[in-house]
């Protein structure tokens, strides 16, 4: 049972639940993307054990997994890696525009993703996060140089993820473009955009408020690491 009162209060599980129910791994009262697609995780009641029990199963000992929302209360023999203080914002504002330059990634594009993924740094972006949504890229001289494009699609809503430019063409309206293109795919469908970025990145949220994102919630992001296994048991 989601105890919210908005589907963004819980993107993550809503996505798992509805849009990307092909996607999602479940067991009991927790769900999670595969370790290749996303390393978002949720849980169906942070409070009850039996939900972090069921997360730890799926994971494995000793694994990454992500939560969102606020900050978590895990049980004592699983470790908090970071916390990281992030930004909800929806864009109910932004005006919708499709870019001519603007081409959709498709799986073959992945190698030169996750090559300007690495060094612009905008977020995860692991092999198979392209099936989470529609990417679009921009070229020059064949080089992708910058991106955007869909993440978790809860019911009603379509995140915007994966904002990035080559760090040599920026200050050139890439990024606007692009997240301008991205709605108009989203609203297309009837659905609104949202994303969320880190509260110390300044100058993407001044980016986005300026492109018609306004503030929803303040959320954090956590890293945690699974239970380790237990001495002495045998590998899986």
């Amino acid at each position: 049972m989601i105890r919210t009162s908005h589907v963004l209060d819980d993107p993550i599980l809503a996505a798992l639940r509805g849009n990307h129910a092909h996607l999602a791994e479940t067991s009991g009262l927790a769900a999670r993307y595969p370790a290749d697609v996303s390393l978002f995780s949720a849980l169906a009641d942070r409070s009850d054990a039996r939900a972090w029990a069921d997360l730890a199963a799926m994971a494995g000992p000793s694994a990454t997994v992500v939560l969102a929302g606020d900050p978590p209360t895990p049980p004592p023999d699983w470790t908090i890696t970071a916390l990281l203080d992030g930004v909800q914002m929806i864009g109910a504002g932004v005006e919708p525009a499709s870019d001519p330059e603007a081409e959709v990634l498709g799986p073959a594009d992945v190698p030169e993703i996750l090559d300007l993924v690495a060094r612009t740094e905008p977020g995860p972006y692991l092999p198979r996060t392209i099936e989470m949504g529609r990417y679009l890229g921009i070229r020059r001289d064949g080089a992708l140089i910058a991106m955007a494009g869909e993440r978790m699609r809860p019911p009603g809503w379509t995140e915007v993820s994966a904002v990035c430019t080559d760090p040599a063409y920026r200050g050139q309206g890439l990024a606007g473009r692009l997240i301008r293109a991205v709605a108009e795919g989203i609203l297309a469908r009837g659905e609104t955009p949202f994303l969320h970025a880190a509260a110390s990145n300044t100058n993407a949220v001044r980016l986005y408020e300026k492109l018609g994102f306004t503030l929803r919630r303040q959320l954090t992001i956590a890293l945690m690491r699974t239970p380790d296994a237990p001495a002495g048991s045998a590998p899986a």
